[in-house]
């Protein structure tokens, strides 16, 4: 199943240095291997917002719940899934 996710990031302003780095290396690193594995397609940044649009084909919606909630980001954003479906008038 194709899954279009935008996710708004927002992290605390007073949050402390080291953990905003290590967060975010940590994110860096888990939206890789996911890439790297198939799951998650696309990854594009919505420009002049920290947000980005992302294609992610998994089997399920359990298993997207999964991935997303695995996200070192996930407290800090707000998600919004779209399921998608193959266009009548599509020519891919």
């Amino acid at each position: 199943m194709l899954f279009a996710v935008r996710m708004t990031i927002s992290l605390p302003p007073d949050m402390d240095p080291d953990v905003r780095e290590s967060t975010l290396a940590a994110e860096k690193k888990y939206a890789q291997r996911l890439q790297h594995t198939g799951e998650w397609l696309h990854l594009w940044r919505c420009a002049g917002l920290y947000a980005n649009l992302s294609i992610f084909e998994v089997p399920d919606n359990d298993r997207l719940n999964e991935l997303l909630w695995e996200l070192p980001l996930f407290p800090y954003m707000d998600i919004t899934v779209t399921p998608l479906a193959r266009h009548p008038s599509t020519i891919g």
